[in-house]
């Protein structure tokens, strides 16, 4: 089945008069620090594939549907991508989109799905960024049921919710990708669907809540020290609250001081493929912090 296009995303919009992606996010309208530096990144496909694997807040709707608020959040318990790029949905099986699903077909039921990112720590502007995801749903069924079910289980610890073996608890649907859009610390993007499919997500996914966390909460004096690194004393005398992890290295949020706050990434040698790389990594940007903070404090 062919995807066609035009069902509308709520961001990611163009500007009809420049080549730049205009943003909910924008500094001017929320006060969402922006990286200025050309550093390494997820592309946007990355980024919404690690989205939609994640444990971040999601929430699905039908746009063509009568009582939009049988549609709300919560009904989402887990969510996957096949390798075909569709997105697989566990929801509970008498939820309104199982039964407006249960008799859907190809391209008669639209839906949206609008997923959530809110940092795991308290910082200002928690939420990092929103992706939308719209396209077909139906339900899965047959022998289709039991390989996504796997794969659902494979990704996520579902466990019997799946209902594999004749449980009614918990159904399968299926979105059929058309339309997608990000907005987040990156900026916003359309992304191709079919890139969805061959992005992986970032390696870190299920690491960043425990890491950022437990960095916040007991090694903030550390993290304190990372300014140290950004050759100058802008950031002196701000909080330091560590926001973002990806492969590729770690975001923190400067704020308070007098100064106006600001995000800066500090960039690993090598992209991280796993906790035990992502320990080294940490290890060498807090040696490089604890050197440059005891060559400042030796100088004149």
């Amino acid at each position: 089945m062919s995807r066609p296009h035009g069902i509308p995303l709520p961001s990611a919009r163009r500007s009809s008069d420049s080549n730049e992606t205009e943003s909910a996010f924008d500094d001017d309208k929320q006060g969402q620090p922006r990286p200025r530096e050309g550093v390494r990144q997820l592309t946007g496909a990355e980024r919404v594939r690690t989205l939609v694997e994640s444990n971040a807040s999601v929430s699905l709707t039908l746009p063509g549907a009568f009582d939009q608020g049988e549609f709300g959040t919560g009904v989402v318990a887990a969510r996957t991508v096949t390798p075909d790029g569709d997105v697989i949905l566990l929801v509970p099986g008498e939820s309104a989109a199982a039964r407006a699903a249960a008799y859907a077909q190809d391209d008669d039921l639209t839906a949206v799905i609008e997923i959530t990112d809110v940092a795991p720590v308290s910082v200002p502007h928690r939420i990092r960024g929103r992706a939308w995801l719209a396209g077909w749903l139906t339900r899965v069924r047959g022998d289709d049921r039991a390989v996504c079910a796997a794969l659902m289980a494979e990704r996520h610890p579902v466990g019997e919710l799946l209902g594999v073996h004749g449980g009614a608890s918990y159904v399968l649907l299926r979105l059929e990708v058309g339309e997608i859009s990000v907005d987040d610390l990156w900026g916003a993007d359309h992304v191709d669907p079919e890139d969805l499919a061959t992005a992986e997500p970032d390696p870190l996914v299920h690491h960043e809540t425990e890491v950022l966390q437990h960095l916040a909460s007991a090694h903030a004096e550390r993290v304190a020290d990372l300014c140290g690194l950004l050759g100058s004393r802008e950031a002196d005398g701000m909080a330091a609250v560590p926001l973002a992890l990806d492969r590729f290295g770690l975001r923190v949020r400067f704020t308070g001081g007098g100064v106006s706050s600001f995000d800066a990434r500090f960039d690993f040698p090598d992209p991280v493929a796993d906790a035990c790389g992502l320990r080294q990594a940490m290890r060498r940007l807090f040696a490089a912090a604890g050197e440059r903070a005891e060559d400042r404090a030796d100088g004149p």
